[in-house]
Protein backbone atom coordinates (compact mmCIF):
# COMPACT_ATOMS: atom_id res chain seq x y z
CA UNK A 1 0.00 0.00 0.00
CA UNK A 2 1.71 3.25 -1.08
CA UNK A 3 2.21 5.27 2.12
CA UNK A 4 4.13 8.38 1.11
CA UNK A 5 2.07 11.49 0.55
CA UNK A 6 4.11 12.40 -2.55
CA UNK A 7 3.46 9.02 -4.23
CA UNK A 8 -0.23 8.94 -3.39
CA UNK A 9 -0.76 12.58 -4.36
CA UNK A 10 0.88 11.94 -7.72
CA UNK A 11 -1.56 9.11 -8.45
CA UNK A 12 -4.58 11.14 -7.36
CA UNK A 13 -3.38 14.11 -9.36
CA UNK A 14 -3.25 11.88 -12.44
CA UNK A 15 -7.08 11.90 -12.46
CA UNK A 16 -7.60 15.61 -13.22
CA UNK A 17 -4.55 15.61 -15.48
CA UNK A 18 -6.00 12.68 -17.38
CA UNK A 19 -9.35 14.42 -17.72
CA UNK A 20 -7.66 17.53 -19.08
CA UNK A 21 -5.63 15.47 -21.53
CA UNK A 22 -8.71 13.67 -22.79
CA UNK A 23 -10.47 17.02 -23.25
CA UNK A 24 -7.64 18.22 -25.50
CA UNK A 25 -7.58 14.88 -27.31
CA UNK A 26 -11.33 15.05 -27.82
CA UNK A 27 -11.01 18.48 -29.42
CA UNK A 28 -8.48 17.03 -31.85
CA UNK A 29 -10.73 14.10 -32.72
CA UNK A 30 -13.63 16.43 -33.47
CA UNK A 31 -11.36 18.34 -35.83
CA UNK A 32 -10.60 14.99 -37.47
CA UNK A 33 -14.28 14.33 -38.10
CA UNK A 34 -15.57 12.33 -35.11
CA UNK A 35 -18.98 13.40 -33.80
CA UNK A 36 -19.22 15.22 -30.47
CA UNK A 37 -21.39 12.40 -29.05
CA UNK A 38 -18.85 9.73 -29.98
CA UNK A 39 -16.00 11.72 -28.46
CA UNK A 40 -17.98 12.45 -25.29
CA UNK A 41 -18.95 8.80 -24.80
CA UNK A 42 -15.38 7.65 -25.28
CA UNK A 43 -14.04 10.29 -22.91
CA UNK A 44 -16.61 9.45 -20.22
CA UNK A 45 -15.77 5.74 -20.38
CA UNK A 46 -12.03 6.38 -20.12
CA UNK A 47 -12.47 8.80 -17.22
CA UNK A 48 -14.54 6.23 -15.30
CA UNK A 49 -11.95 3.55 -16.03
CA UNK A 50 -9.15 5.78 -14.76
CA UNK A 51 -11.04 6.73 -11.61
CA UNK A 52 -11.57 3.06 -10.76
CA UNK A 53 -7.95 2.20 -11.47
CA UNK A 54 -6.55 4.98 -9.28
CA UNK A 55 -9.01 4.78 -6.39
CA UNK A 56 -8.95 0.97 -6.37
CA UNK A 57 -5.17 0.63 -6.48
CA UNK A 58 -4.61 3.17 -3.74
CA UNK A 59 -7.16 1.58 -1.39
CA UNK A 60 -7.24 3.71 1.77
CA UNK A 61 -9.22 6.95 1.79
CA UNK A 62 -9.27 7.07 -2.00
CA UNK A 63 -11.08 3.77 -2.28
CA UNK A 64 -13.30 4.58 0.71
CA UNK A 65 -14.38 7.72 -1.09
CA UNK A 66 -15.10 5.70 -4.22
CA UNK A 67 -17.25 3.29 -2.20
CA UNK A 68 -19.17 6.21 -0.69
CA UNK A 69 -19.77 7.57 -4.20
CA UNK A 70 -20.91 4.19 -5.49
CA UNK A 71 -24.21 4.29 -3.61
CA UNK A 72 -25.11 7.51 -5.44
CA UNK A 73 -24.61 5.83 -8.82
CA UNK A 74 -28.40 5.58 -9.20
CA UNK A 75 -28.58 9.38 -9.40
CA UNK A 76 -26.16 9.65 -12.35
CA UNK A 77 -28.02 10.67 -15.52
CA UNK A 78 -28.62 7.83 -17.98
CA UNK A 79 -26.37 9.29 -20.67
CA UNK A 80 -23.40 9.03 -18.27
CA UNK A 81 -24.51 6.07 -16.20
CA UNK A 82 -23.08 2.94 -17.85
CA UNK A 83 -19.32 3.63 -17.72
CA UNK A 84 -19.57 5.21 -14.26
CA UNK A 85 -21.83 2.41 -13.02
CA UNK A 86 -19.40 -0.30 -14.08
CA UNK A 87 -16.40 1.49 -12.60
CA UNK A 88 -18.05 2.48 -9.32
CA UNK A 89 -19.65 -0.88 -8.61
CA UNK A 90 -16.23 -2.53 -8.95
CA UNK A 91 -15.17 -0.46 -5.95
CA UNK A 92 -17.85 -2.07 -3.81
CA UNK A 93 -16.04 -5.37 -3.41
CA UNK A 94 -12.65 -5.40 -5.11
CA UNK A 95 -9.13 -4.07 -4.70
CA UNK A 96 -5.60 -5.37 -5.39
CA UNK A 97 -4.53 -7.56 -2.43
CA UNK A 98 -1.40 -7.35 -0.29
CA UNK A 99 1.13 -10.15 -0.41
CA UNK A 100 0.93 -13.24 1.80
CA UNK A 101 4.27 -12.34 3.37
CA UNK A 102 3.02 -8.90 4.42
CA UNK A 103 -0.25 -10.33 5.69
CA UNK A 104 1.60 -12.95 7.80
CA UNK A 105 3.72 -10.20 9.33
CA UNK A 106 0.62 -8.23 10.39
CA UNK A 107 -0.95 -11.37 11.88
CA UNK A 108 2.23 -12.09 13.86
CA UNK A 109 2.35 -8.50 15.16
CA UNK A 110 -1.32 -8.56 16.19
CA UNK A 111 -1.90 -12.15 17.35
CA UNK A 112 1.60 -13.23 18.36
CA UNK A 113 4.31 -15.31 16.70
CA UNK A 114 2.26 -18.48 17.12
CA UNK A 115 -0.80 -17.03 15.36
CA UNK A 116 -1.04 -19.96 12.95
CA UNK A 117 -1.68 -22.37 15.85
CA UNK A 118 -5.00 -20.63 16.51
CA UNK A 119 -6.30 -21.91 13.19
CA UNK A 120 -6.96 -25.41 11.91
CA UNK A 121 -6.74 -24.06 8.35
CA UNK A 122 -5.86 -20.71 6.79
CA UNK A 123 -6.21 -19.64 3.16
CA UNK A 124 -3.49 -17.18 2.10
CA UNK A 125 -5.53 -16.10 -0.92
CA UNK A 126 -7.81 -13.23 0.12
CA UNK A 127 -11.54 -13.83 -0.26
CA UNK A 128 -12.14 -10.09 -0.50
CA UNK A 129 -10.05 -6.93 -0.50
CA UNK A 130 -11.44 -3.50 0.22
CA UNK A 131 -10.54 0.00 1.36
CA UNK A 132 -8.39 -0.48 4.50
CA UNK A 133 -8.16 -4.25 4.90
CA UNK A 134 -8.58 -7.61 3.22
CA UNK A 135 -10.44 -10.73 4.31
CA UNK A 136 -9.17 -14.33 4.41
CA UNK A 137 -11.17 -17.47 4.93
CA UNK A 138 -9.95 -19.80 7.67
CA UNK A 139 -11.04 -22.51 10.10
CA UNK A 140 -10.73 -21.63 13.79
CA UNK A 141 -9.19 -24.18 16.13
CA UNK A 142 -12.67 -25.26 17.32
CA UNK A 143 -13.74 -26.09 13.76
CA UNK A 144 -15.76 -22.96 12.98
CA UNK A 145 -15.35 -21.33 9.56
CA UNK A 146 -14.18 -17.77 10.15
CA UNK A 147 -13.43 -14.57 8.25
CA UNK A 148 -10.10 -12.95 9.16
CA UNK A 149 -9.88 -9.25 8.32
CA UNK A 150 -6.33 -7.89 8.22
CA UNK A 151 -5.62 -4.16 7.99
CA UNK A 152 -3.19 -2.94 5.37
CA UNK A 153 0.11 -1.66 6.80
CA UNK A 154 0.21 2.12 6.45
CA UNK A 155 -3.56 2.42 6.18
CA UNK A 156 -3.64 5.21 8.77
CA UNK A 157 -1.16 7.43 6.91
CA UNK A 158 -2.74 6.68 3.55
CA UNK A 159 -6.27 7.49 4.70
CA UNK A 160 -5.46 10.94 5.97
CA UNK A 161 -3.23 11.76 3.01
CA UNK A 162 -5.91 10.71 0.52
CA UNK A 163 -8.71 12.65 2.10
CA UNK A 164 -6.63 15.83 2.25
CA UNK A 165 -5.79 15.52 -1.43
CA UNK A 166 -9.29 14.50 -2.53
CA UNK A 167 -10.68 17.70 -1.07
CA UNK A 168 -8.50 19.61 -3.52
CA UNK A 169 -10.12 17.76 -6.43
CA UNK A 170 -13.66 17.64 -5.01
CA UNK A 171 -15.30 19.38 -7.98
CA UNK A 172 -14.00 16.75 -10.38
CA UNK A 173 -16.09 14.07 -8.66
CA UNK A 174 -19.36 16.02 -8.74
CA UNK A 175 -20.77 14.11 -11.79
CA UNK A 176 -20.61 10.88 -9.77
CA UNK A 177 -23.11 12.17 -7.19
CA UNK A 178 -25.48 14.80 -8.61
CA UNK A 179 -27.17 16.82 -5.88
CA UNK A 180 -24.58 15.84 -3.25
CA UNK A 181 -22.00 18.37 -2.10
CA UNK A 182 -18.54 16.83 -2.23
CA UNK A 183 -16.70 18.87 0.41
CA UNK A 184 -19.09 18.09 3.30
CA UNK A 185 -19.11 14.42 2.25
CA UNK A 186 -15.31 14.30 2.31
CA UNK A 187 -15.18 16.13 5.65
CA UNK A 188 -17.63 13.70 7.21
CA UNK A 189 -15.72 10.72 5.80
CA UNK A 190 -12.50 12.11 7.28
CA UNK A 191 -14.07 12.21 10.73
CA UNK A 192 -15.20 8.57 10.46
CA UNK A 193 -11.85 7.28 9.16
CA UNK A 194 -10.04 7.50 12.48
CA UNK A 195 -12.73 5.34 14.08
CA UNK A 196 -12.50 2.70 11.34
CA UNK A 197 -8.77 2.23 11.83
CA UNK A 198 -9.28 0.67 15.28
CA UNK A 199 -10.54 -2.86 14.67
CA UNK A 200 -11.08 -3.39 18.40
CA UNK A 201 -13.71 -0.65 18.38
CA UNK A 202 -15.23 -2.19 15.26
CA UNK A 203 -15.37 -5.57 17.00
CA UNK A 204 -17.18 -4.00 19.96
CA UNK A 205 -19.70 -2.42 17.58
CA UNK A 206 -20.27 -5.75 15.86
CA UNK A 207 -20.74 -7.52 19.18
CA UNK A 208 -23.46 -5.01 20.08
CA UNK A 209 -25.27 -5.55 16.77
CA UNK A 210 -24.86 -9.34 16.94
CA UNK A 211 -26.36 -9.39 20.45
CA UNK A 212 -29.32 -7.20 19.46
CA UNK A 213 -30.10 -9.25 16.34
CA UNK A 214 -29.32 -12.70 17.81
CA UNK A 215 -31.95 -15.18 16.62
CA UNK A 216 -33.55 -12.65 14.28
CA UNK A 217 -35.36 -14.28 11.36
CA UNK A 218 -34.58 -11.41 8.96
CA UNK A 219 -31.12 -10.06 9.81
CA UNK A 220 -27.87 -11.92 10.53
CA UNK A 221 -24.83 -10.27 12.10
CA UNK A 222 -21.82 -12.63 12.33
CA UNK A 223 -20.46 -13.08 15.85
CA UNK A 224 -16.96 -11.89 16.72
CA UNK A 225 -14.53 -14.71 17.55
CA UNK A 226 -11.43 -12.63 18.40
CA UNK A 227 -10.05 -9.16 17.77
CA UNK A 228 -6.91 -7.04 17.89
CA UNK A 229 -6.15 -3.42 16.87
CA UNK A 230 -5.55 -4.38 13.24
CA UNK A 231 -7.17 -7.85 12.95
CA UNK A 232 -10.70 -9.09 13.51
CA UNK A 233 -11.92 -12.68 13.33
CA UNK A 234 -15.64 -13.28 12.86
CA UNK A 235 -17.87 -16.16 11.90
CA UNK A 236 -17.88 -16.88 8.17
CA UNK A 237 -21.22 -16.45 6.39
CA UNK A 238 -22.09 -17.61 2.88
CA UNK A 239 -24.33 -15.37 0.84
CA UNK A 240 -24.99 -13.44 -2.35
CA UNK A 241 -23.54 -9.91 -2.22
CA UNK A 242 -26.04 -7.16 -2.89
CA UNK A 243 -23.85 -6.05 -5.79
CA UNK A 244 -24.75 -9.34 -7.52
CA UNK A 245 -28.43 -8.95 -6.66
CA UNK A 246 -28.28 -5.46 -8.19
CA UNK A 247 -26.56 -6.79 -11.31
CA UNK A 248 -28.77 -9.83 -11.94
CA UNK A 249 -31.17 -10.65 -9.12
CA UNK A 250 -34.77 -11.70 -9.68
CA UNK A 251 -37.54 -9.19 -8.87
CA UNK A 252 -38.34 -11.23 -5.75
CA UNK A 253 -34.70 -11.12 -4.58
CA UNK A 254 -34.51 -7.38 -5.23
CA UNK A 255 -37.70 -6.66 -3.30
CA UNK A 256 -36.67 -8.86 -0.37
CA UNK A 257 -33.18 -7.37 -0.21
CA UNK A 258 -34.61 -3.85 -0.31
CA UNK A 259 -37.18 -4.58 2.39
CA UNK A 260 -34.61 -6.17 4.70
CA UNK A 261 -32.12 -3.35 4.16
CA UNK A 262 -34.76 -0.69 4.90
CA UNK A 263 -35.88 -2.49 8.05
CA UNK A 264 -32.30 -2.92 9.27
CA UNK A 265 -31.53 0.75 8.63
CA UNK A 266 -34.58 2.13 10.44
CA UNK A 267 -34.71 -0.40 13.28
CA UNK A 268 -31.05 -0.39 14.38
CA UNK A 269 -31.08 2.89 16.36
CA UNK A 270 -34.01 1.64 18.46
CA UNK A 271 -32.72 -1.93 18.83
CA UNK A 272 -29.00 -1.25 19.29
CA UNK A 273 -28.62 2.48 19.95
CA UNK A 274 -26.25 2.49 16.98
CA UNK A 275 -26.59 3.18 13.25
CA UNK A 276 -24.51 1.22 10.72
CA UNK A 277 -22.92 4.08 8.80
CA UNK A 278 -21.17 2.49 5.83
CA UNK A 279 -24.01 1.74 3.42
CA UNK A 280 -22.63 0.29 0.23
CA UNK A 281 -23.59 -3.03 -1.40
CA UNK A 282 -20.32 -4.72 -0.48
CA UNK A 283 -21.37 -4.69 3.17
CA UNK A 284 -24.59 -6.67 2.70
CA UNK A 285 -25.44 -10.19 1.52
CA UNK A 286 -28.56 -12.30 1.07
CA UNK A 287 -28.06 -15.63 2.84
CA UNK A 288 -29.44 -18.92 1.45
CA UNK A 289 -32.18 -18.88 4.13
CA UNK A 290 -33.33 -15.42 3.00
CA UNK A 291 -31.79 -13.23 5.69
CA UNK A 292 -29.78 -10.04 5.23
CA UNK A 293 -26.21 -10.54 6.45
CA UNK A 294 -24.55 -7.29 7.52
CA UNK A 295 -20.78 -6.87 7.86
CA UNK A 296 -18.23 -4.08 8.44
CA UNK A 297 -19.10 -2.12 11.57
CA UNK A 298 -16.13 0.25 11.57
CA UNK A 299 -18.29 3.31 10.92
CA UNK A 300 -21.27 3.75 13.23
CA UNK A 301 -23.29 6.62 14.65
CA UNK A 302 -24.08 6.50 18.36
CA UNK A 303 -27.79 7.13 18.92
CA UNK A 304 -28.44 5.92 22.49
CA UNK A 305 -31.90 7.52 22.43
CA UNK A 306 -32.63 6.29 18.91
CA UNK A 307 -33.27 8.56 15.92
CA UNK A 308 -34.24 12.05 17.13
CA UNK A 309 -38.04 12.24 17.25
CA UNK A 310 -38.27 15.55 15.31
CA UNK A 311 -37.01 13.77 12.20
CA UNK A 312 -40.05 11.49 12.19
CA UNK A 313 -42.37 14.43 12.81
CA UNK A 314 -40.83 16.39 9.93
CA UNK A 315 -41.28 13.40 7.63
CA UNK A 316 -44.95 13.12 8.62
CA UNK A 317 -45.54 16.88 8.09
CA UNK A 318 -43.92 16.65 4.65
CA UNK A 319 -46.16 13.70 3.75
CA UNK A 320 -49.24 15.54 5.04
CA UNK A 321 -48.33 18.69 3.12
CA UNK A 322 -48.29 21.06 6.11
CA UNK A 323 -45.82 23.85 5.18
CA UNK A 324 -46.38 26.08 8.22
CA UNK A 325 -45.83 23.44 10.91
CA UNK A 326 -42.98 21.90 8.94
CA UNK A 327 -41.13 25.21 8.69
CA UNK A 328 -41.78 26.01 12.36
CA UNK A 329 -40.33 22.68 13.48
CA UNK A 330 -37.35 23.05 11.16
CA UNK A 331 -36.62 26.45 12.69
CA UNK A 332 -36.88 24.97 16.18
CA UNK A 333 -34.41 22.21 15.22
CA UNK A 334 -32.06 24.70 13.48
CA UNK A 335 -32.55 23.35 9.96
CA UNK A 336 -33.49 26.96 9.22
CA UNK A 337 -31.11 29.45 10.81
CA UNK A 338 -32.43 32.32 12.95
CA UNK A 339 -33.22 35.32 10.79
CA UNK A 340 -33.27 33.31 7.55
CA UNK A 341 -36.35 34.17 5.47
CA UNK A 342 -37.77 31.16 3.65
CA UNK A 343 -41.24 30.69 2.20
CA UNK A 344 -42.80 27.66 3.97
CA UNK A 345 -44.24 26.52 0.63
CA UNK A 346 -40.74 26.48 -0.88
CA UNK A 347 -39.51 24.40 2.07
CA UNK A 348 -42.32 21.90 1.55
CA UNK A 349 -41.70 21.81 -2.21
CA UNK A 350 -38.04 20.99 -1.52
CA UNK A 351 -38.61 18.27 1.10
CA UNK A 352 -41.95 16.81 -0.02
CA UNK A 353 -40.58 14.66 -2.87
CA UNK A 354 -37.99 13.10 -0.55
CA UNK A 355 -40.86 11.98 1.71
CA UNK A 356 -42.79 10.49 -1.22
CA UNK A 357 -41.83 6.86 -0.39
CA UNK A 358 -43.59 7.23 2.99
CA UNK A 359 -46.79 8.54 1.39
CA UNK A 360 -47.86 5.24 -0.20
CA UNK A 361 -48.26 1.67 1.03
CA UNK A 362 -45.58 0.26 -1.31
CA UNK A 363 -43.01 2.46 -3.05
CA UNK A 364 -41.02 1.48 -6.13
CA UNK A 365 -37.47 2.77 -5.68
CA UNK A 366 -35.98 3.39 -9.14
CA UNK A 367 -32.95 5.05 -10.63
CA UNK A 368 -35.29 7.37 -12.53
CA UNK A 369 -36.87 8.58 -9.27
CA UNK A 370 -33.47 9.25 -7.70
CA UNK A 371 -32.28 11.00 -10.86
CA UNK A 372 -35.29 13.32 -10.66
CA UNK A 373 -34.51 14.21 -7.04
CA UNK A 374 -30.83 14.81 -7.79
CA UNK A 375 -31.72 16.82 -10.87
CA UNK A 376 -34.14 19.17 -9.19
CA UNK A 377 -31.99 19.93 -6.12
CA UNK A 378 -28.87 20.22 -8.26
CA UNK A 379 -30.36 22.56 -10.88
CA UNK A 380 -28.79 25.93 -10.07
CA UNK A 381 -31.53 27.73 -11.99
CA UNK A 382 -34.37 26.22 -9.96
CA UNK A 383 -36.03 27.25 -6.70
CA UNK A 384 -35.27 23.90 -5.05
CA UNK A 385 -31.54 24.56 -5.46
CA UNK A 386 -31.91 27.99 -3.86
CA UNK A 387 -34.00 26.57 -1.02
CA UNK A 388 -31.53 23.76 -0.38
CA UNK A 389 -28.63 26.21 -0.22
CA UNK A 390 -30.52 28.22 2.41
CA UNK A 391 -31.18 25.25 4.69
CA UNK A 392 -28.83 24.15 7.46
CA UNK A 393 -27.99 20.58 8.46
CA UNK A 394 -27.44 20.42 12.25
CA UNK A 395 -24.46 18.23 13.26
CA UNK A 396 -26.61 15.65 15.08
CA UNK A 397 -28.48 14.95 11.84
CA UNK A 398 -25.53 14.97 9.42
CA UNK A 399 -24.56 11.30 9.59
CA UNK A 400 -28.19 10.12 9.78
CA UNK A 401 -28.94 12.06 6.59
CA UNK A 402 -25.88 10.74 4.77
CA UNK A 403 -26.57 7.12 5.73
CA UNK A 404 -30.25 7.39 4.80
CA UNK A 405 -29.29 8.86 1.43
CA UNK A 406 -26.83 5.99 0.89
CA UNK A 407 -29.38 3.33 1.84
CA UNK A 408 -31.91 4.97 -0.48
CA UNK A 409 -29.35 4.86 -3.27
CA UNK A 410 -28.99 1.09 -2.78
CA UNK A 411 -32.78 0.64 -2.83
CA UNK A 412 -32.88 2.48 -6.17
CA UNK A 413 -30.05 0.34 -7.55
CA UNK A 414 -32.05 -2.71 -6.49
CA UNK A 415 -35.15 -1.35 -8.27
CA UNK A 416 -37.01 -2.62 -5.21
CA UNK A 417 -40.68 -2.43 -4.22
CA UNK A 418 -40.70 -1.79 -0.46
CA UNK A 419 -43.54 -1.25 2.03
CA UNK A 420 -41.44 1.54 3.50
CA UNK A 421 -44.38 3.36 5.11
CA UNK A 422 -45.04 0.46 7.51
CA UNK A 423 -41.34 0.20 8.36
CA UNK A 424 -41.07 3.92 9.07
CA UNK A 425 -44.32 3.93 11.04
CA UNK A 426 -42.98 1.19 13.31
CA UNK A 427 -39.39 2.34 13.78
CA UNK A 428 -39.15 6.12 13.15
CA UNK A 429 -40.22 7.96 16.33
CA UNK A 430 -42.70 10.76 15.70
CA UNK A 431 -43.88 9.62 12.28
CA UNK A 432 -46.97 7.70 13.36
CA UNK A 433 -47.73 9.95 16.34
CA UNK A 434 -46.55 13.49 15.47
CA UNK A 435 -48.87 15.16 17.98
CA UNK A 436 -48.16 12.98 21.02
Amino acid sequence: MPRKTVARTARLASIPLGVAGRAVGGWGKRLAGQSADEVSAERTAKTAEQVFAVLGQLKGGAMKFGQALSVFEAAVPDELAEPYREALTKLQAAAPPMSARTMHRVLAEQLGAGWAQRFAEFDDEPAAAASIGQVHRAVWRDGRSVAVKVQYPGADEALMSDLRQLQRFSRLFQPFAPGVEMKPLLQELSERMVEELDYRAEADNQRAFAKAFAGDERVLVPRVVASAPKVTITEWVEGTPLSKVIAGGTPEERDRAGTLLAEFHFSSPSRVGLLHSDPHPGNFMLTPDGRLCVIDFGAIARLPEGVPRPLGVMTRLAVDGDPEQLSALMRAEHFIRPGMKLDPNDVLAYLGPFAEPASVEVFHFTRRWMQRQAGRVGDMRGQDFKTGRSLNLPPQYLLIQRVTAGATGILCQLDAHVAIRDIISHWLPGFADPDS
